[in-house]
């Protein structure tokens, strides 16, 4: 897939999720997509296929009243691309590890995105 089709479906899911538009999100993936989310080195949370990654999706709905994820820098490798992320976001619910109900969240992030012959294949979150 060429860089500018890459761009394309990365700004199209990340519009999607700002605007909490699973259905969108769900537009630019391919059915057998891999989500994994990495904090500080360890693997967080992992899912496989579109349906699983809908259901986290709509779940995700309740956690912040507002969310953004806005791209800092783009890097093209032979087969996927890296975004440097900022994340912002207001938690709409109190968190266990102790984020507060309406508290501000401010992440840098980097996201690896992998992709098939139409979608996103692999979705990779580190923070």
């Amino acid at each position: 897939m060429k860089t500018e089709e890459r761009e394309k479906l990365i700004q199209a899911y990340l519009e999607a999720y700002n605007a909490k538009n699973v259905k969108g999100m769900m537009d630019t993936l391919e059915d057998e997509v891999v989500f994994e989310n990495f904090s500080s080195g360890e693997k967080t949370h992992s899912l496989y296929g579109k349906k699983a990654f809908q259901a986290q999706a709509n779940d995700a709905l309740a956690y912040f009243s507002s969310r953004k994820q806005t791209i800092k820098s783009i890097i093209h490798k032979k087969e996927k691309t890296e975004i440097e992320i900022d994340y912002w976001a207001i938690a709409a619910m109190d968190f266990p590890n102790g984020i507060q109900k309406g508290q501000e969240i401010k992440l840098v992030g980097k996201s690896v995105f992998e992709f098939g012959q139409k979608g996103i294949t692999k979705i990779m979150d580190i923070s």
